[in-house]
């Protein structure tokens, strides 16, 4: 099969479309790839990374507000079209899948008027201006959470997959996961990170929280603050406990994620759609504190969805302080029945095989286009 693959902005549009190339590869040899994203986005560092062959176009997303800048931003929505056309002719894909991400519309509205399948995927319960835009020319539309297909009114297939990323992260070692951190196999470990770049208010209640901690209690605390909080906050935390104790580790960033969430007991981080999906692959129960900062508050909304199945606690960032992250931790670290139910309904959650589902629908659309 050859697929374009196109999503970009933030990981969590990039890492989906990357794991669907990889089952197809597991699938299926010979299968070819063309990755179509942003020049300013994330994905055109990562997806080379990834080793897929990658092309980019200039794109940018409107603002809510109004501004002259849209009419560039439409001026550059035309062009990409134009480019996009010109590679997709020149790639001859069987189909094309949209991640999310303002570099998907010019790709997939391409391809729609090419006459070639396509499918997108929304990683979050509200979906995103772009995929809400190119819902009405996909052939497909993929949602991450179950129920939130009503979300695409007008899409002409909608089916729940879930997340194709959570695919990814079956297989890694939890023993790996400790041998990276230093801990010893078996212990009870409490992940906090605000998401890649760190989280300054989830970093400000760490500092908070630590000195209700005490002596750790037999629990590893790791600690990912992100790169550009490491030093202040890893000064901070040492000035409070007169030096870094042996349960508390403090990271700037975690290259082997899927090994470490292996290893984790307990984990106390943002609501992207992309993580969620790991996390629950896992079973592993969670203290999420949504990032209000996002578009239609739509991390608030993941968050919810996985409360109401009984699978995490919400901790809105309002609410946030040492005292009340420490209690809530401490809550459920201190009740095994709790944790374990918790872990349960995250595992009930994660459990599709969210790839496969996603390849057996892009197979089913090349196939229907070939008749």
């Amino acid at each position: 099969m050859r697929i374009v693959l196109s999503g970009g902005g933030t990981g969590g549009h990039i890492y989906p479309a990357v794991a669907v190339a990889r089952q197809l590869e597991a699938e299926e040899g010979g299968s070819a790839f063309l990755y179509i994203g942003g020049k300013r986005g994330l994905e055109s560092r990562l997806v080379p990374q990834e080793n897929l062959p990658f092309k980019a176009i200039d794109i940018t997303g409107f603002r809510r507000k109004i501004s002259m800048d849209n009419v560039k931003t439409i001026m550059r929505f035309l062009k990409g079209v134009k480019a996009s056309k010109e590679m997709l002719r020149e790639f001859k894909p069987d189909v094309v899948i949209g991640t999310g991400g303002y570099v998907c519309g010019p790709v997939v509205y391409a391809a729609s008027r090419l006459g070639i399948p396509t499918l997108i995927h929304e990683q979050n319960a509200i979906p995103g201006l772009t995929n809400k835009f190119l819902s009405r020319y996909a052939d497909t539309v993929a949602v991450s959470f179950e129920g939130t297909e009503s979300a695409f009114p007008g899409g002409k297939n909608v089916i729940y997959t879930g997340n194709p990323r959570a695919t990814t992260v079956t297989a890694a070692s939890p023993q790996r996961g400790y041998a990276s951190l230093g801990i010893p196999e078996g212990s009870t470990v409490v992940l906090v990170v605000g998401g890649s770049g760190g989280a300054k208010a989830i970093n400000r209640a760490m500092i908070e929280m630590v000195p209700f901690v005490g002596k750790g209690n037999g629990v590893h605390y790791v600690y990912v603050t992100g790169e550009s909080y490491f030093e202040e906050t890893r000064k901070a935390l040492r000035q409070k406990l007169g030096g870094e104790p042996s349960w508390l580790h403090v990271l700037p960033y975690v290259h082997n994620m899927p090994e470490v969430l292996a290893c984790t007991s307990l984990i106390v981080n943002r609501a992207g759609a992309s993580f969620l999906a790991e996390i629950t692959a896992l079973g592993i129960p969670s203290v999420l504190i949504p990032s209000p900062n996002v578009t239609n508050n739509h991390q608030e909304a993941n968050a919810r969805q996985l409360e109401r199945e009984g699978a995490a606690v919400v901790l809105l960032e309002k609410d946030l302080t040492g005292k009340a992250l420490h209690e809530v931790v401490q809550r459920i670290i201190g009740a095994e029945s709790l944790r374990r139910s918790m872990a349960e309904s995250s595992r009930r959650l994660g459990k599709r095989d969210s790839a496969a589902l996603v390849v057996s629908e892009l197979r089913r659309l090349a196939a229907k286009r070939k008749k």
